[in-house]
């Protein structure tokens, strides 16, 4: 996900509660030999662990990219023309109408719109052709040994070898971003045992390589966090200037009447057909910038990555590529 994604806590709770500080006080080594006892001694199979621990010191990369993230501010203005660009789209339209047939059997199996699947497939994977390279037992390793959020990514790690000790994926193949992102959709392990899919029936959740599980994942995860299919994400508005900033954004739910009243409408200038639906305005950019009204199902791409810009750019990239 190209803001980072909310990362879910996960369902195996037990797993996660393991002091963070340990770099000082132990080897790579033994950390290693106590996250494959803890693992064994959940049931998990010693032989799996040890491929998926094969580890010899912490990954130098993954650490950098950890530690040296850049630190930068972009506009919403910035970041649409960054993120939404003219080969994303013409790119985005040829990948839906050649898997038209498969998006609407998703669509229609899940009860989830088309459009944010190839809006959150284009953003976190640029439509399955960038899923990252570092092994993620080994990344997760990596960061729950050294990282500054080593319990966290403990639990992720032991997430991970569930997933290989189920079989879903070998250890070599199972790629990801430095953080432990996998796969197409960019679920992190304990998303992924939520919500990820075998739509194929082959006994194995393919986020890697399997489109049908890739796009059911994707509409699993946002069925089950309240998509309601046929209603919009949201549109562009145009908003008076006198409209103070601090009478918008997501906490300020109005019906649309509401809206008019204050002078909101359209992109087109014309008033709104369905007065009684109840949404939100938000600008990102503050007076002068594009404004946008919000309805639930924006809130609902929100749970993938709880970022404003995020959501905006798979509602618009969706809408513009299907």
């Amino acid at each position: 996900m190209i803001g980072r994604r909310d990362f879910l806590l996960s369902a195996s709770a037990a797993f996660a509660a393991v002091p963070a500080a340990r770099a000082a006080t132990q080897s790579y080594a033994a950390f290693l030999a106590g996250v494959r006892a803890e693992a064994v001694g959940h049931g998990l199979s010693a032989t799996i662990i040890d491929r998926a621990l094969a580890l010899h010191a912490p990954n130098a990369r993954v650490l950098e990219l950890d530690r040296h993230q850049p630190e930068f501010t972009l506009t919403w203005a910035q970041y649409r023309q960054k993120v939404l660009t003219q080969k994303k789209l013409a790119d985005g339209r040829a990948a839906a109408a050649s898997r038209a047939t498969l998006l609407a059997d998703v669509s229609g199996h899940f009860k989830v719109d088309r459009q944010p699947l190839v809006g959150i497939w284009g953003l976190e994977s640029a439509y399955g052709t960038r899923m990252g390279s570092f092994h993620v037992a080994d990344a997760l390793a990596t960061l729950a040994y050294d990282g500054r959020r080593a319990s966290f990514f403990r639990g992720e790690l032991m997430n991970a070898l569930r997933i290989l000790d189920h079989g879903d994926v070998a250890p070599d193949s199972m790629l990801g971003s430095y953080a432990g992102a996998m796969g197409q959709p960019q679920f992190m392990p304990s998303a992924y045992l939520r919500y990820a899919v075998d739509f194929t029936g082959s006994g194995r959740r393919d986020i890697w390589n399997s489109e049908p599980d890739v796009m059911a994942s994707i509409a699993n995860y946002l069925a089950r966090c309240g998509w309601v299919a046929g209603e919009p994400w949201g549109q562009e508005v145009t908003v008076p200037a006198t409209l103070a900033q601090a009478e918008l954004g997501r906490g300020n739910v109005r019906t649309l009447e509401d809206w008019m009243g204050q002078g909101v409408r359209r992109a087109d200038g014309r008033a709104f057909s369905r007065v009684d639906i109840r949404g939100a305005v938000i600008r990102p950019d503050g007076p002068g910038g594009e404004a946008f009204m919000v309805y639930r199902n924006f809130s609902v791409i929100r749970r993938y990555n709880p970022s404003d810009f995020y959501a905006l750019a798979v509602g618009l990239l969706g809408r513009d590529v299907t």
